[in-house]
């Protein structure tokens, strides 16, 4: 019996070293060295602190700040620690009521707005921790902001367009605007 447990534990405790320790030891060593903003959380600093992260969507719902996309994550939205998406399909009641509510709070934020509203602004993303949205859904604020700022529309406009990434890659994805990045620069505009 010893003969045949012996090399399974002997096996057993090389491989939780080598896969549990020296593996991730090394990958980590050298994403720190490649790559040290990114393997750090991407954050994004203001006077030398840490507001938030460049890869996670953090909650806006002041008219005087871009809102980004809904976060179907729980207790609260943008929670990093639970990523998940509603899983509800595109019939289900309660996700077509929850975006009528979305629909409802856009339309009593701007009311004068009558543009058809982009898709991003009324429905979360597969994580639910999406930081970003397409450039029409920033551009459908851009009324609500500036009055709120009491800024020409223009220059909130032109902000937005500074602040467009486009594709990674210049073939991956879509253009995109990241709310947390636009928000500070449009507290940093002067009226």
């Amino acid at each position: 019996m010893l003969k045949v447990l012996r090399p399974a534990i002997v096996s057993l405790i090389l491989l939780s070293v080598l896969t549990g320790l020296i593996y991730p030891a090394v990958v980590t060593g050298i994403v720190q060295v490649l790559f040290p903003r990114q393997a750090n959380g991407s954050l994004i600093l203001k006077d030398g602190r840490p507001v938030g992260s460049a890869l996670i969507g953090q909650p806006f719902d002041d008219p005087k700040y871009f809102w980004g996309r809904p976060s179907a994550t729980s207790p609260f939205p943008n929670n990093a620690g639970a990523s998940t998406g509603s899983n509800l399909g595109p019939t289900n009641p309660d996700l077509q009521k929850a975006v009528q509510g979305r629909i409802d709070a856009l339309r009593a934020a701007d009311p004068g707005n009558t543009a058809p509203i982009p898709v991003d602004l009324v429905t979360a993303s597969g994580s639910g921790l999406d930081p970003d949205i397409s450039p029409a859904a920033a551009l459908y604020q851009v009324r609500r902001v500036a009055k709120a700022r009491g800024l020409a529309e223009e220059a909130v406009r032109r902000l937005v367009e500074r602040h467009v990434e486009g594709r990674q890659f210049g073939i991956l994805g879509e253009p995109r605007v990241n709310v947390l990045k636009l928000n500070l620069a449009l507290d940093a505009l002067k009226g």
